[in-house]
Order: C-alpha cells, then sequence, then structure tokens
C-alpha cells in the first residue's frame, strides 16, 4: 500500500526545504524527494559555494592592498586554488548536514530519488509520484543519503509541489566539455585559476565569476549580447559597475555575440560579432557560459497530467497553483526571478495558503531584491528609474555618494552610491539601487520599507545610527526632496 501525504515536495532547494519545514509547522504529514543532494543546487553549487570562493577573492583583494590601511605583509600574496575550493566545499557541505538536520527535527520523510508524477489529486483521492533509482549523474561523490531516508516506490499525497529547480542554459555549438567550456559547475572548482578567461553573459553569475578570477589573477573579457551589462539592474548602477570592474582590468564587449567556439590542446577561440557585423576573434584558455538557466521540467510527467509548461518552466499564479489541481510549482522551475529568497517564500506563500492561513498575499514579484556579489556590490529592489517613467508617474529621483559618508570612507570604500526613485505625487518609494560595499546588506532596509507602504517623510524621520554606511540610504530620499544633509 502507497504511503499517502498531506504534502509532497520535489526537490530540496531552498525553496523545496524551507516549503517541507512550514508545511510540517502547519501540521501536514510531508515528505520532500531529492535525487542528489540536499540543500539543491543553492547550497551545493550556487548561491553559498560562490560567495565562499568571492570572500577568498575579496580577502585577496584587502591583502594586496593591505598599505593603504598602514599594513605591511612581506611577499607576495598568491591564491592557492586547491585550498580555496577546498574551502568553499566545506562550506556546502557543512549546511547541506544542515538541512539534513531540519528535516529530521521537523519529522520530514526524505525520499531518496527521481520522481515523476503520474496522477494528480481528484475529489477525496490523492495524487500519486513514483520514485525511481537517479539517473542524473552527479558532479562529484555524493554524500550517502541520509539515515532514516525512504527510497524506490510509489507514494501519494493529496498536495504535489514541484520545487525541481533550473540548470544552465546551453546554446547550441558552445555545449560546455568540462575542461575547456565551463558552467558555473565547473567554474566552481578549478584546479588551477587560468590565466585568460571569456565570460558569456553579464548577469550576477557571469559578472560575479568575472570579478572572482580577475581578482585571482586571471585576464577576463565578458561578453553581453545587451546594450549594458548586469542588464536587469539600474542604468546609471550598471554604467558605475562597467567603469569600476573596468578600472580592476575586466574588458567588455557589450552588444556581441559568440556564433563559433573553437577549440585547442589548452585554449578556445571565440568568434565574437558585434551589433554593426563587425567579427573578432577573442582566445583564453576557459570560456565560462553564463548565459542563464533555463528550469528543470522535463521527465516529471508534468505534459501528461496537463500541466501548462511554457519556456521551459511551470506556469503558475501568485500562490504556486498550477491548472491542475492539487499540483503546484515554486522557485526556479516556476520561473523568474529566479532566486533562492524568492523560491523560499513562494514556498511559504504556496503552502500556507494550502492550509487556508488567514491573510496570506500572493508573491509581489516587484519587491523580491536582487543582489550581485561582485566588486563593488550591486543591490536592487523594485523599479529602475527607466520603468518607474514608462509607467506614466511623475517620479522624484535621490542619490548619495560613498565618498561623502564617513564610514564608507574609513573603510577605505568610498566608491558608490545609493539611489531611491520615489512617486512624487504620494511619497511612495517605488525603488532604490545600490553599488558599492556591503549594499547586499543594506538593500533589505528598502525592501522592508516597500512592503510596509512607507513614505517619504517616514524615511526622512527615520533615525539612523552614525557612523555607518546605512545612514546614506536616508540621505538618498532626502537628496530627492532637495533637503541632504552631508553632501
Amino acid at each position: 500500500m502507497a504511503e499517502t501525504y498531506d504534502v509532497i515536495i520535489i526537490g530540496s532547494g531552498p525553496g523545496g526545504y524551507v516549503t517541507a519545514v512550514r508545511a510540517a509547522q502547519l501540521g501536514f504529514k510531508t515528505a520532500i524527494v531529492e535525487r542528489e543532494h540536499l540543500g539543491g543546487i543553492c547550497l551545493n553549487w550556487g548561491c553559498i559555494p560562490t560567495k565562499a570562493l568571492l570572500r577568498s577573492a575579496e580577502i585577496m583583494h584587502y591583502a594586496e592592498n593591505a598599505k593603504e590601511y598602514g599594513l605591511k605583509i612581506d611577499g607576495k600574496v598568491s591564491a592557492d586554488a586547491g585550498a580555496v575550493v577546498e574551502r568553499s566545499r566545506k562550506v556546502s557541505a557543512r549546511l547541506n548536514g544542515g538541512v539534513g538536520f531540519l528535516m529530521k527535527k521537523n519529522k520530514v520523510d526524505v525520499i531518496w530519488g527521481e520522481a515523476k508524477l503520474t496522477k494528480a489529486a481528484s475529489g477525496n483521492q490523492p495524487g500519486e509520484i513514483v520514485v525511481s533509482k537517479p539517473t542524473k549523474k552527479a558532479m562529484e561523490p555524493q554524500p550517502a543519503p541520509p539515515k532514516n531516508t525512504l527510497g524506490e516506490g510509489t507514494y501519494k499525497a493529496r498536495n504535489i509541489i514541484v520545487a525541481t529547480g533550473a540548470r544552465p542554459r546551453v546554446l547550441p555549438g558552445i555545449e560546455p566539455d568540462e575542461k575547456l567550456i565551463w558552467t558555473y559547475f565547473e567554474a566552481m572548482i578549478p584546479k588551477e585559476i587560468p590565466k585568460s578567461l571569456i565570460v558569456m553573459g553579464s548577469g550576477a553569475i557571469g559578472i560575479e565569476f568575472a570579478s572572482f578570477y580577475r581578482t585571482m589573477g586571471a585576464e577576463v573579457t565578458v561578453i553581453e549580447l545587451l546594450p549594458q551589462i548586469l542588464p536587469v539592474e539600474d542604468g546609471e548602477v550598471s554604467k558605475f559597475a562597467r567603469r569600476q570592474l573596468e578600472k580592476q582590468g575586466i574588458k567588455f564587449r557589450t552588444e556581441a555575440k559568440v556564433t563559433k567556439v573553437e577549440k585547442g590542446a589548452n585554449k578556445v577561440t571565440a568568434h565574437v560579432e558585434t551589433k554593426d557585423g563587425k567579427t573578432e576573434t577573442i582566445d583564453a584558455e576557459r570560456l565560462i557560459s553564463a548565459v542563464g538557466v533555463q528550469g528543470n521540467v522535463e521527465d516529471l510527467g508534468l505534459e501528461a497530467l496537463g500541466v501548462k509548461v511554457e519556456r521551459g518552466t511551470v506556469v503558475v499564479d501568485g500562490y504556486g497553483r498550477t491548472n491542475v489541481g492539487g499540483i503546484y510549482a515554486i522557485g526556479d522551475v516556476a520561473g523568474p526571478p529566479m532566486l533562492a529568497h524568492k523560491a523560499e517564500h513562494e514556498g511559504v506563500v504556496c503552502v500556507e495558503k494550502i492550509a487556508g492561513v488567514p491573510g496570506v498575499h500572493a508573491l509581489d514579484k516587484n519587491r523580491i531584491p536582487g543582489c550581485t556579489y561582485c566588486q563593488p556590490q550591486v543591490a536592487s529592489v523594485g523599479l529602475t528609474e527607466e520603468q518607474a517613467k514608462e509607467t506614466g508617474r511623475e517620479i522624484r529621483v535621490g542619490r548619495f555618494q560613498f565618498g561623502a559618508n564617513g564610514k564608507a570612507i574609513a573603510l577605505g570604500e568610498d566608491q558608490g552610491f545609493i539611489k531611491t526613485i520615489l512617486d512624487k505625487k504620494t511619497g511612495e518609494l517605488l525603488g532604490a539601487h545600490m553599488v558599492g560595499a556591503e549594499v547586499t546588506e543594506l538593500i533589505q532596509g528598502f525592501v522592508v520599507a516597500m512592503n510596509l507602504e512607507t513614505t517619504e517623510e517616514e524615511l526622512m524621520h527615520t533615525v539612523f545610527p552614525h557612523p555607518t554606511l546605512s545612514e546614506m540610504m536616508k540621505e538618498s530620499v532626502l537628496d530627492a526632496y532637495g533637503r541632504t544633509l552631508n553632501a
């Protein structure tokens, strides 16, 4: 007899495991299916290990510039690629174990294997999945499944939540080979730092790797199809970030595309075409393809059950509901923005809606922050200046420079700015955009403000501690009204 659950989640990434915890808290009998590693891509091959790599690059940057802080380091600072990667993998392993602990603590059953939906819930009859032996090749030797996990078989649930995440998008003719052409998987575990590198794509993933490898000593060229790097960011922020990255030695080709890649013994040659039809060739030891990701929708049985899939992602409403009753989708597989924190909140909203929790609001994608952890960091929430103008509203725009902030100067991080966009009539905060040191930690202040529907008046009368970088947030709002106090 098949085991029956209230909720089964397919995929244990940030969206999946957080949803499982919340479901258990709500009293649901819950199980989660995982085919490869607890924590999914984010904990094992994405958000967390890349931040560990970038932290090593940051420490190296400070060591190389120690004299600017009155310190002396004898000898040349160099990177040990093996040790840097080992630290990154240890960080991931620690968090992987933490997810296993959370499942046990919350009495969530872990089913080890690959799931396929075979039946949707109908009336009093639960939906059904079949779990089989994983067919996906692991990126590295995986730890044994946690103790007390379930295995292959048929399982039933009244609600099935698909949280299978996404994978790197592959362009025809530029397929990764794990040696010369990398995805972000291979880029996280280099045996040595290449002397030269081409990065295709200048979104968050591409720019973070470009920043990491440049700091580690590689000559880096970034190729972007669109006119600006970091295409989803405010244009002013993008231009500033580009200038700062170019000062570090990163080269950019925008409005350009790679039409062909030739492989040598230990190098690649990229044929690059610009918008005016001109072509050039760029040689490098390695190439990272960072041209986006696509949802893992294949082999799940979705189409057979009539679940609507468009452009490689499952179509859902603001509560994660698909067009088929009893089947839901959250996170990257449910479409952009493909961010771990979006997946987590989306999962909580989804399962709370299933439980009938009062006052559950549909996910508002306009209030989801985005962060890029390069040097300088970039963070944003809400509308860009360009998008705000397109709405037809009259707006006020405020800016405040890092160079006028005491804490930034004391840190030796005086390059950057904070920009706020407000509705001229109502004072509503429409968007906030930052570039500079630690802005990925600052942005949450504006996210909270937007969520509470804060106006400019309330932000102006909020007391920010001194000396902090956060003071620039208030000053930026003041600037929008011609009232800045420290510039």
